[in-house]
């Protein structure tokens, strides 16, 4: 059969779209989230392998949540029934209109009754637009409260109203929008207008020592060899001398120490005493 208007492009593979096409389905499928969604043409494609079991009247195509969970009860059903097991996730996630969800849930239905293999089949189940967001300029991404909108639809809260749930649902969607907010940061820090650590901007340098300082190096290293001579009560006096005295030796070159020398109070004064 060939649809008088072909169906949109889509994420499915060209086997697919022509197995879809060989069906005979009541009508083509122009958006997969909504078409498949409440499960219609889901019962119309299992129909055409098992004719006993599913009667396409006992389906309503209607777009409100108690004909999708109409629909999708008596799909259940029928699963149980003849051991199929689709993928849970998938299902859920084509219920409340999840993009992508639809999509892999018919790739999963094909490679199910036709055993064919795909290539491009994805493995991880991720309905998220994490995988949008990033695919976006930093101006045009979602705020934490559009990706809640985005991420959370409200089927998901009127088929599970349990609050703790859906609180876990909101934190989980919080906390990954954090994590892409992290990642803008570190990636452009100067939009974001950081300001650099006390730690990162005290970068040490080596500093050039000039001959000042080396002099002063040399004069340290003087006084504490000075102090290891057995003279530390001299160090805490004042009115102290300096005295330079030249010391030469037969074998070894001659150096110059610095040695302390107490200023030696008059005689005068000792008598004052």
């Amino acid at each position: 059969m060939s649809y008088s208007h072909p169906p949109r492009r889509t994420g499915l593979p060209r086997a697919v779209l022509r197995w879809l096409q060989s069906l005979d389905l009541s009508f083509s499928p122009r958006n997969f989230r909504r078409d498949f969604s409440n499960g219609y043409l889901i019962a119309e494609i299992f129909s055409w392998y098992y004719p006993a079991d599913i009667h396409s009247h006992g389906y309503e195509n209607g777009a409100s949540l108690a004909s999708k969970l109409s629909n999708w009860s008596q799909l259940a059903q029928f699963f149980s029934k003849r051991n199929l097991k689709p993928v849970q996730e998938l299902i859920d996630g084509t219920i409340h209109c999840k993009p992508g969800a639809a999509e892999m849930l018919v790739q999963d239905i094909y490679s199910m009754l036709t055993n064919g293999r795909i290539k491009n089949i994805q493995d991880e189940v991720d309905f998220t637009d994490h995988y949008y967001q990033e695919q976006l300029p930093m101006v045009a991404r979602s705020t934490a409260s559009k990706a809640i909108k985005n991420n959370i639809k409200l089927t998901e809260i009127m088929i599970e109203p349990n609050i703790n749930k859906n609180r876990q649902k909101v934190n989980a969607i919080i906390n990954m929008h954090m994590q892409q907010r992290l990642v803008e940061r570190e990636e452009n820090p100067k939009r974001f207008n950081i300001k650099p650590s006390l730690a990162e901007r005290a970068v040490r340098h080596p500093v050039a020592v000039g001959p000042s300082e080396s002099a002063i190096n040399i004069q340290r290293e003087k006084l504490s060899f000075i102090s290891n001579l057995g003279l530390p009560e001299i160090r805490g006096k004042t009115g102290v001398q300096f005295k330079e005295i030249q010391v030469k030796q037969a074998d070894r070159g001659s150096f110059t120490v610095e040695v302390y020398v107490q200023e030696l109070q008059a005689p005068s004064q000792k008598d004052s005493n």
